[in-house]
């Protein structure tokens, strides 16, 4: 950490997990670094018990199997260990603000937390490195750091790899800064666009929530709710996020999403 300026600590995260949907698939391994201010660090890692068979694809990619978290703990046991490394913290972690902290978010939900991540600061390694160079992590560390990345695909290795790839964008970039409130905005160009989550809903350029998926994709809330009220009381039933439920049924009561100026 030769460049990153921090005036809170910042937690870099990875997670790998049974699959890529944010809404339905669980965490089977989690590595987290905590990174004070000072310089202090420390380096967490578990397999989770998803509670659930890990699909073959899956575990293709990183190598975790249904026998290596047979007798691992689940993720509400690991729950008070995770929110006290989270706790004050800044986040980071590579393409983190699409999956990682999403599927994180359902996570903790499940387990009871009363976390909120919403309004953490976010720093997302890929979307730096998208931006410059547009390739992935094992290319990135390679290119930045000038070393080959051993042991992709493992949540701690990910992690350490990405917080080194992270630290040397911003001395490579003058363009890049160091500062975690801009960084958190250069990687976030879009905040407050999506309403939700799990992004089933964002904002047009007209303030109007619509909603991003399936037959509905393009469509304003409000519209549907006057067409298709059956629709929306459909997906309640559904498996759907809580917050997109939530979202829901205060359209359906006539209170809706207002775009924050």
């Amino acid at each position: 950490m030769q460049n990153l300026h921090l005036t809170r600590p910042l937690v870099v995260f990875d997670l790998e997990t049974t699959g890529i949907d944010v809404e339905k698939d669980r965490i089977v391994q989690i590595g987290m670094i905590r990174v004070e201010p000072g310089g202090e660090r420390t380096d967490w890692e578990s397999l989770v018990n998803p509670e659930r068979p890990i699909p073959p694809e899956a575990t293709a990619v990183h190598g975790i199997s249904d026998d290596d978290v047979r007798d691992a703990p689940t993720f509400s046991q690991l729950r008070a260990e995770v929110e006290g490394l989270l706790d004050g913290a800044d986040l980071a972690g590579y393409n983190s603000v699409r999956f990682d902290q999403p599927l994180l978010e359902q996570e903790l939900a499940r387990a009871g937390s009363q976390v909120d991540l919403k309004g953490v600061r976010h720093l997302d390694a890929m979307r730096i490195f998208h931006t410059m160079e547009r390739r992935d992590l094992t290319a990135a560390y390679r290119f930045y750091c000038d070393q080959e990345l051993v042991g992709a695909h493992g949540a701690l290795p990910d992690a350490k790899a990405t917080l080194e790839v992270l630290d040397a964008q911003i001395a490579r970039y003058d363009e890049v800064p160091a500062e975690v409130d801009a960084l958190h905005k250069f990687c976030n160009p879009n905040e407050g666009k999506w309403i939700d989550r799990t992004r089933k809903l964002m904002f047009d350029d007209k303030g109007e929530a619509v909603f991003t998926f399936g037959k509905l994709r393009g469509q304003p809330l409000k519209t549907v709710v006057q067409n298709d009220r059956g629709y929306l009381e459909w997906m309640l039933n559904k498996d759907f996020s809580e917050e997109l439920k939530g979202i829901l049924r205060d359209a359906l009561a006539g209170v809706f999403p207002q775009k924050r100026v």
